[in-house]
Order: C-alpha cells, then structure tokens, then sequence
C-alpha cells in the first residue's frame, strides 16, 4: 500500500504497518462495509498512528537510559574483570540464571521463584548457594568481588 509506505522512513516500519493493517482487516472481515477501500485506509492510519506513538515511547525511554547511565557513577576494578567472567561461567546455568535475576534484574526472591517455577523457599536457597559457590569461585581466584561495583559485589554478599 503506496499510502503506508509514503508515511514511512523505514522500508520495515512499512512492511510491519501494512502487515498490521490487513492483520486487522483480516480479524473484521466480517464487518467490512461496503466502502472497504476507504475503511482500510482508515485502518492504516490509525495503525501508523499506533507506529508513531510507540516510536515516541520507546525513543523517550532511550532517552531516559541514557541520562541515567550518563549519571551513574563508574567505577573501574581493581582486579581482573575477564577472571570475574571466568569463575561466572564456571556456575551451573541454573546458578547463573539466579544469579542474574537477583543481581542484574533486581529480582526479589519471590519474583525469581515465579520466572523459575519453584516454590520462593527454594528459589531463596538456590540463591544462597549460587552466591556462596560464587564467593568460593572468586576466593579461589584470589579476587574480592566488592572491587567490582555495588551489582557485582551484590552477588556474592547477598544484596540484590
């Protein structure tokens, strides 16, 4: 449809519009009115409008982002960052899964149970011991993971 595409910088954002628009039009086939030619015009403009205000949320949310990382502080290790990574890939993925979720996600251990399926009184134990099997990694290595920043050092010491 040369109308979708003409309201369209991007060759994908008009094949998504254009696929949204006889998606819809395929979901009300059976109240189609007469003029369809016109309804599906209609139909086509509020999808893009639907394209452009999600284009707005998402850019401000980018924007966002940044202006929060451009002001968080950041700090460099002391140690060894690649040896960090090591002894984090040396964990069992369901280790790291929860470790991930706990630390880099913000999980609390209620949510970490429900996206694991499994009772919250076992997803707190696996998290006691995926942390413990970390700190006993990283000992290992002869690395302090407080050096490495509030997330990191969160891992280990049992503050998500």
């Amino acid at each position: 449809m040369g109308y979708i595409r003409r309201r369209t910088a991007l060759p994908d954002d008009a094949a998504d519009a254009i696929a949204e628009t006889f998606a819809t039009a395929w979901r009300r086939r059976d109240a189609i009115p007469a003029e369809a030619r016109l309804w599906l015009f209609g139909v086509a403009r509020r999808v893009l409008a639907n394209q452009r205000r999600a284009d707005h949320r998402h850019t401000a949310l980018a924007e966002r982002l940044r202006d929060e990382l451009a002001t968080r502080p950041h700090t460099e290790p002391d140690g060894d960052p690649d040896a960090v990574r090591a002894a984090f890939a040396r964990l069992s993925d369901l280790d790291r899964e929860v470790l991930s979720l706990a630390g880099w996600e913000g999980l609390t251990t209620a949510e970490i149970a429900t996206v694991l399926g499994c009772p919250q009184g076992v997803a707190r134990v696996r998290l006691h011991r995926a942390r413990k099997r970390l700190a006993r990694l990283l000992a290992a290595a002869d690395l302090d993971l407080s050096r490495y920043g509030s997330r990191a050092g969160s891992l280990a010491k049992g503050r998500p």
